[in-house]
């Protein structure tokens, strides 16, 4: 294969996406293909895709014209799908997207360099869809670029089966990599100068490889020199058990932040959704985190106008955001996704109803966030900084160790250092601050 090809990667979704987008770069630099700023310049372009939401179905769509145009002027370039949408509607693009060269769904990433060479050959299409039972690419690593943080999945697919949610569908039933095969990845990424890494999994918290549960794991990652701050994301509550929460409270580098989807506050929306617990459940246990992690931070997911939401079932989720006030919240209308259960639902919520509850849960989010932050203002905190603040190129935005976001001037901290920053103002969903000290890497060591 010729060595002076250029690929190009454009990437939807989640964290897992931007994971394993990483991945397959690492496929095409091993194919020989080298890394294009821009599709333009790239002799091989793949859109990674989200099926969550139709919005993000509608975006690929759209990119899709704008390369079949590039590919008009460059007959020779490849077109690949890959990811969530590719495994969801791969007929539909074979149907109606012929010059799409490549539909690769979550695990076949691993066979690019073969579909590649393949391809060389024979100029056909490559269509390959399969999920597998055992495939966590264990042993493939990453091609990164210079950062702060380091996406590193652990695990892949889902066993819980949402009624909303196409995930179980597209990426298949869960998986988990061993512990060891994790724990080199993170060697690597501190070897690279990545000062923090984030766990990822559909449901990262069921992680389970022989022995080791997602506690066991948590505890040998942090315990990996150099590594300065831990993250992971998204648990599911009803794997949240007393060891995470201890291995977190025992680890400094371990972030005192825990992701806690809610989705619904109702118990029968709950239970229509499949969540597999109930509003007081789900309320003792953001009570157990704040005993165990004082001062952790909190934040969730909700979604609006899921089908047959009663607005007094609304009024409970906004009851339970009243009770808890999380630090943050990543709301949505409700999105029908064909092949879910909840899309055979017959009572669909309007979508001027969706609009003016995601319009209430806004309003009410903003107030707990700003509620939270302020308690923050005399504090000094720990900060690792992340990148020039939006507004001002005299000032640095980075992240305490619970998840907010804190501006400050610059001084003399450069990216990548962790300051310590003390809190005299909370406007809208940041802090801001002054630098007492810049500590040059070195907090958070265990």
């Amino acid at each position: 294969m010729s060595t002076n090809k250029k690929y190009y990667i454009e990437t939807y979704g989640c964290q897992m996406n931007v994971a394993d987008s990483e991945l397959v770069a690492g496929m095409m630099e091993k194919s020989g293909f080298a890394e294009s700023d821009s599709e333009s310049g790239a002799d091989a372009v793949f859109l990674n895709t989200c099926a969550i939401r139709e919005h993000a179905e509608d975006k690929i769509h759209s990119r899709l014209g704008r390369l079949r145009m590039l590919k008009i002027e460059n007959p020779g370039m490849i077109i690949g799908i890959m990811g969530c949408m590719a495994q969801h509607v791969k007929d539909n693009i074979l149907q109606n997207k012929p010059y799409v060269d490549f539909v690769l769904g979550p695990d076949s990433y691993r066979r690019i360099p073969e579909l590649l060479r393949r391809h060389e050959e024979t100029s056909t299409s490559v269509v390959d869809t399969h999920l597998s039972r055992f495939e966590v690419y264990e042993n493939l690593y990453p091609s990164r670029q210079e950062g702060i943080n380091a996406w590193i999945s652990i695990m892949r697919g889902c066993d819980k089966f949402c009624t909303f949610c196409i995930v179980p569908f597209t990426r298949g039933r869960e998986r988990s990599r061993p512990v060891e095969s994790i724990v080199e990845e993170v060697r690597q990424a501190v070897d690279h100068g990545f000062v923090e890494i984030t766990l990822l999994g559909q449901n990262v918290n069921s992680y389970r490889h022989s022995d080791a549960r997602f506690p066991e794991l948590l505890d040998a990652v942090a315990q990996v020199p150099g590594v300065m701050r831990i993250r992971f994301t998204s648990p599911h509550p009803e794997d949240v058990d007393d060891d995470m929460l201890f291995v977190i409270r025992d680890h400094a580098n371990i972030c005192n932040s825990v992701h806690l989807p809610l989705q619904a506050g109702a118990d029968r929306i709950l239970q229509r959704m499949n969540r597999t617990y109930t509003q007081a459940q789900f309320l003792s246990l953001t009570e157990r985190i704040r005993n165990i992690l004082p001062g952790c931070g909190i934040s969730t997911d909700i979604i609006a106008g899921f089908p047959g939401e009663t607005e007094e079932e609304f009024d409970e989720t906004l009851t339970v955001m009243e009770k808890v006030k999380f630090d943050s919240a990543f709301t949505f209308k409700y999105s029908s996704r064909p092949g879910t259960k909840a899309a055979e639902y017959s009572d669909h919520i309007s979508e001027e109803v969706k609009e003016v509850r995601l319009a209430k849960l806004l309003d009410l989010q903003h107030e707990h966030t700003l509620f939270r932050n302020r308690q923050e203002i005399g504090k000094t905190v720990n900060v690792l900084v992340e990148k020039e603040s939006k507004k001002s190129s005299s000032e640095w935005a980075g992240r305490t160790d619970n998840n907010k976001w804190v501006i400050f001037p610059k001084g003399s901290a450069e990216i990548c250092d962790f300051v310590d920053v003390t809190i005299i103002d909370a406007r809208g969903v940041s802090l801001f601050g002054e630098i007492i000290q810049v500590g040059k890497k070195s907090h958070a060591v265990v």
